[in-house]
C-alpha cells in the first residue's frame, strides 16, 4: 500500500536497522482478526470451534479467529459469549489490575471492546461507566454493552470536560483508548493513511494531554490509569506520558505484566524519566497491528467514596410493580435498587451513581417496557440471566434448526406456556410466550436476518 513520505521516514529514523522487517508487513494486506470469549458465561463452548485457532500471547481469553469460524449473527455472539477485537487492543485490559468491585470509567469507549473485557471481571458490587462522545457510537457501544448482560453498567454521551465536573475523585481504574492519528491501522483503514500529517498526530497529541488532565482528576488517590493508542507517533505516545509524569508529580509508571512486548523509549521523545515499563506492538515483532500501553498510578492513600445520593422516581410506582409482579410469575431472582421510567421504559439503576442530568445512551439495565398495564421483558434483562433465573425455558442445542428460526423471527412450537425464555446450550437467548403450543417470537427484530 501507499505509505506516506513523512510517515516512512520517521519510522526509519525509530527503527533503523528493523525499518526494512516493518515496512514489508505492509506487503501482506491482511490484518489480523482476533475473538475474545467471555469466559465468566460460556465455559468450554468455544473449546470445539477454537480447536485450531492461535491464543493470543497477552490475552488468555483471546484468539487469533477468521470470521469464517464464527460470524457476529452467531448465536454466541448474540449471547456476549465473545467480542470480536483486533488483537492489540486487548493488551490495554490485561495491563489493569482490576478488583471486582471497582468501579471503572472508559473514557472513550466505542465500539466496546474495552468496556466488554474489564466488565466482564466485575462483580455486582462494582460499577462501570463506559462513555463515547459521539452520538451514533455511543449507541453501537450501548448494543454491545447490552448483549454481555452486565447490570451495573451505564453508557454516557458526554465530553471529559463534562464528567469531569461530576465524577472528581471517583474512580478506581480509568481505561483511556485515546482518540490517535491511527498509523498501527494503516492497513485495516487506508484513509487514515491518506489523512496522515506530522500536523495531525501533533494536534492528537494535544487533545490526548487534555484528555488525560480530565481523567487524572476523576481518578481516586491510589487508583490506576491505563493508557493506549493505536498509533506508533512518540508524540503521542511516550510524549503523553511523559507530560503525566513531569505535570503530576503523584503520577507514577507501573507495571503492566507484558513483559512479551516491547519497552517504551523516552529517548524518542527526549524524556527525562524512565519510559521503559511502556509498551509497544509492532506488527514485525508481534501478531498483532501497532499499538502502546502505559499505566500509571496516582499515588495517596486508598480510600472510599463519597456515593451518590440517588432519589427515587416516584413516577414509577406502577411500572415498578408491573415489573414486580413479572418476576414473582416469571423469574427466580429478585431485583432491587433504584428504578426510573423513561417514558415506556423501566431502567434499574447501578448503585452509588446519580445520572441525573447525563446525557445517556444506556441508563443501567434495562428491565423492559410497561405499556396498557403489562409489562415486557427486554433483551437486556435476558442477557442478564442465567438459566436457574428464570422458571420457565425452552432449550435447543446450537445444532436445532429452532435456532436460527427463532432468529429470523419465525414461529417455533413447545408446550410450554407464558413467559419463558429461549435458550441455546443452557444460556439464555431471548424471551419469547407460549401459547396453545406455539411460541411467540419476542427476539430483537435488528439482531435477526440470520
Amino acid at each position: 500500500m501507499q505509505l506516506p513520505e513523512e510517515f516512512c521516514k520517521r519510522m526509519k529514523e525509530m527503527l533503523g536497522s528493523e525499518y526494512e522487517a516493518f515496512i514489508k508487513t505492509y506487503d501482506d494486506e491482511e490484518h489480523h482478526v482476533g475473538l475474545r470469549i467471555n469466559k465468566a458465561k460460556c465455559g468450554d463452548l468455544f473449546s470445539d470451534i477454537l480447536r485450531d485457532c492461535k491464543k493470543v500471547e497477552w490475552c488468555d481469553e483471546g484468539y487469533y479467529c477468521s470470521k469464517d469460524i464464527i460470524s457476529g449473527k452467531h448465536p454466541y455472539h448474540v449471547m456476549g459469549l465473545c467480542y470480536f477485537q483486533e488483537p492489540s487492543a486487548m493488551a490495554s485490559v490485561e495491563a489493569l489490575p482490576v478488583k471486582t468491585d471497582d468501579y471503572i470509567l472508559d473514557l472513550c469507549a466505542a465500539p466496546g471492546g474495552k468496556s466488554t473485557q474489564a466488565g466482564s471481571r466485575l462483580s455486582d458490587e462494582g460499577l462501570l461507566v463506559a462513555n463515547e462522545i459521539i452520538p451514533k457510537r455511543s449507541q453501537i457501544l450501548a448494543q454491545n454493552i447490552e448483549r454481555f448482560g452486565f447490570s451495573n453498567t451505564i453508557v454516557t454521551n458526554e465530553n471529559p470536560e463534562k464528567l469531569k465536573e461530576r465524577f472528581p475523585n471517583f474512580f478506581d481504574k480509568i481505561i483511556v483508548d485515546a482518540p490517535c492519528s491511527g498509523e498501527g491501522m494503516f492497513k485495516k483503514e487506508p484513509l487514515a493513511a491518506v489523512q496522515w500529517s506530522i500536523n495531525h498526530t501533533l494536534t492528537c497529541a494535544e487533545r490526548q494531554r487534555h484528555i488525560m488532565d480530565c481523567a487524572y482528576e476523576m481518578l481516586k488517590e491510589g487508583g490506576y490509569i491505563v493508557y493506549s493508542t493505536c498509533t506508533f507517533a512518540p508524540c503521542e505516545n511516550e510524549g503523553v506520558i511523559d507530560y503525566m509524569l513531569s505535570e503530576y508529580p503523584d503520577m507514577t509508571l507501573e507495571k503492566t505484566g507484558l513483559d512479551m512486548l516491547d519497552e517504551g523509549r523516552g529517548e524518542w521523545v527526549n524524556s527525562s524519566h524512565d519510559l521503559r515499563e511502556c509498551r509497544r506492538i509492532f506488527p514485525h515483532k508481534s501478531d498483532g497491528e501497532g499499538h502502546f500501553i502505559a499505566l500509571l498510578k496516582k499515588q495517596g492513600q486508598i480510600g472510599g467514596r463519597e456515593k451518590d445520593q440517588i432519589k427515587a422516581d416516584k413516577d414509577c410506582e406502577t411500572a415498578k410493580k408491573l415489573f414486580y409482579e413479572f418476576e414473582k410469575e416469571c423469574l427466580n431472582r429478585h431485583f432491587e435498587g433504584t428504578f426510573k421510567l423513561f417514558g415506556e421504559n423501566l431502567y434499574l439503576i447501578p448503585h452509588g451513581i446519580d445520572t441525573d442530568k447525563l446525557k445517556l445512551s444506556l441508563a443501567g439495565l434495562h428491565l423492559g417496557v410497561c405499556k396498557k398495564n403489562r409489562f415486557e421483558p427486554s433483551f437486556a434483562l435476558c442477557r442478564t440471566l442465567s438459566k436457574v433465573d428464570i422458571k420457565n425455558t425452552v432449550d435447543f442445542k446450537l445444532s436445532d434448526i429452532e435456532v436460527e428460526k427463532y432468529m429470523r423471527g419465525e414461529t417455533i412450537f413447545s408446550d410450554v406456556s407464558g413467559n419463558c425464555a429461549v435458550c441455546v446450550d443452557n444460556i439464555p437467548l431471548g424471551w419469547a410466550k407460549g401459547v396453545d403450543g406455539v411460541l411467540k417470537n419476542h427476539f430483537p427484530k435488528h439482531l435477526g436476518n440470520v
